[in-house]
């Protein structure tokens, strides 16, 4: 989002889900699209069907290869070489879409003098990937009449991930494939309401509609919407990683946690079970005991989706209705009942009577939620922000006149080596992610016996050779070691993973890979920690 925010002026999803479809040329770089997002998956493997050309970038040969006109298999972080080498190409090649540049840009000859300076056979090198491999997906890209960028997690999730998306965001503005159907550039969110959640200031610096907190004007407005005299700080919060470090160092002495389970989906698992034990107080509000509850001093019982009236919003930024089906069991609440009485408890009287209420906050404070209603999503299949009024069809496709902060910018973009690289101690790189039966943490896909079944257990995809060198077969049990912990889990060799590497799902309590990957390395502007390119050893300590 960062990255986007910085280039476009705005961090969400520029097309459609369906809209991907129109494209002649799909660029999906770091997103295991059919297994961590399947509905958008569909839409992929459709696509390629109808003859769009899908180039897929990813160090391992996902299910959408498959489907896929090419795969570049390019070293764990090494995304930023790869695009530049393609705009290297791209601007040799003349492909570069000049009016495109010269109206709706600016920064480009800086970008230009850059990428004057790559050299091809060195990003082969750093990347992995053959020049000529390079060169015929840049050229495919550039010369799309309409050419879509899907990217996810194993973009964002680096100690450079903003530098990576802003290196996205370059080649769709020097082609001109932004503000187009069939067009953009769209990351997929981690789960069903992210977008949602970051729309409404579930972010350390932001206030509803991404309004800067460090902007008194917009402090005041939201304090005088609400008839209060109280002083909102200007100074930003802390991310997720950082929450942790302070709370480690006890600066942070209490902490609520709503349906989240960082014991398992955070990094450097030892130091966040340090962090929960240092806390003098924790909440935690969740629908099923975690291993994060296991550490709270109180446990409040949430309803869950079916349980509970409300709104979600989507990849897309579709603001989509939620229907209660079932009764919450037993004690649980609603998220807004919860914090409705907690917040009388604390000697307010809110005045909300149900969810409407606070969707009709939302538009009052939030001008690209100002003309989304709920009786308008009663009506309307969903409705895409920007929306800025009630007659307002709402926005599938954004900047296709110009961008919110004026023009595009294009921004120089080097490749920075991930800060942990293999050595003699720990000499396999460990990148992690999904797989399609289990969802983040198992809160819930982990009750569900028919999916249990389908994935009972974790284990390291490992490359035949590298197998063979450790003296190992399908199914032994391996040990993976980082410089903060070890695990164990039964050895899958596949064909479709690069010398050197291996892949570890993070959904596993009893292996859990975040045991093993590190916190101590952000990203310096999103905070997002360097999740996908962990150094670790290997070894075989048992027979299947």
């Amino acid at each position: 989002m960062t990255g986007l925010v910085a280039s476009f002026g705005s961090g969400a999803m520029t097309n459609s889900i369906a809209d991907i479809g129109l494209a002649d040329v799909i660029l999906v770089v770091g997103s295991n699209t059919t297994e961590a997002h399947p509905i958008v998956g569909i839409e992929l493997k459709q696509a390629a069907r109808r003859g769009a050309r899908v180039i897929v970038v990813d160090p391992r040969r996902i299910r959408l290869v498959d489907h896929a006109e090419t795969w570049l298999r390019v070293a764990p972080g090494t995304n930023v070489a790869l695009v530049n080498a393609m705009m290297r190409v791209i601007l040799d090649e003349g492909l570069a879409d000049e009016a495109f540049i010269t109206e709706r840009t600016e920064g480009f000859e800086e970008l230009a003098s850059h990428l004057r300076s790559i050299d091809l056979e060195e990003a082969s090198l750093t990347t992995g990937v053959p020049v000529d491999t390079i060169r015929e997906a840049a050229i495919a890209y550039a010369s799309a009449e309409r050419a879509s960028i899907v990217y996810s997690m194993g973009v964002t999730q680096h100690a450079s991930g903003t530098g990576q998306v802003r290196a996205m965001a370059n080649l769709a503005m020097l082609t001109g494939n932004v503000g187009r159907p069939g067009t953009g550039v769209n990351p997929l969110r981690g789960q069903n309401n992210v977008q949602g959640a970051c729309d409404l200031a579930c972010l350390p610096n932001c206030l509803p509609g991404y309004q800067s907190v460090t902007d008194r004007g917009a402090l005041d407005r939201f304090c005088d919407y609400w008839e209060t005299g109280a002083y909102l700080s200007e100074e930003p919060g802390l991310t997720v990683v950082e929450m942790m470090d302070a709370a480690a160092t006890g600066k942070v002495k209490a902490m609520y946690i709503m349906g989240e389970n960082p014991v398992i989906s955070d990094p450097d698992q030892a130091h966040v079970r340090a962090a929960m034990d240092a806390l003098d107080f924790l909440v935690v509000q969740d629908i099923f005991p975690t291993e994060t509850t296991a550490y709270a001093d109180v446990v409040l019982p949430a309803a869950s989706y079916l349980e509970k009236e409300g709104t979600f919003t989507n990849t897309e930024r579709r603001v989509q209705r939620v229907r209660r089906v079932v009764e919450p069991p037993g004690e649980a609440l609603t998220d807004l009942e919860i914090l409705g009485r907690l917040a009388e408890a604390l000697g307010q009287r809110w005045k909300y009577t149900g969810p409407s209420d606070v969707m009709t906050e939302i538009a009052a404070v939030t001008p690209q939620y100002a003309g989304i209603t709920y009786e308008r999503l009663e009506r309307e299949d969903g409705l895409q922000w920007p929306c800025p009024d009630e007659s307002h069809p709402g926005t599938p496709v954004l900047h296709t006149e110009g961008f919110p902060r004026g023009k595009g910018v294009f921004a120089v973009v080097e490749h920075i080596p991930p800060p942990e690289l293999p050595d003699g101690e720990y000499p396999f790189v460990m990148t992690t992610g999904r797989q399609l039966w289990n969802f983040h943490s198992e809160t819930m896909t982990g009750r569900s016996a028919g999916l249990a079944d389908l994935n009972p257990q974790n284990r390291v995809e490992i490359g035949p050779k590298d197998a063979e060198r450790l003296g190992a077969c399908q199914g032994d049990l391996l040990e993976v070691s980082s410089r903060r912990g070890t695990i164990r889990a039964a050895a899958h060799i596949v064909d479709d993973i690069a010398p050197g590497v291996v892949f570890v799902p993070f959904h596993f309590a009893d292996s859990p890979a975040n045991a093993l990957t590190s916190g101590a390395h952000l990203d310096p502007f999103s905070k997002i920690p360097g999740l996908k390119v962990t150094a670790v050893n290997v070894r075989r300590v048992a027979e299947a």
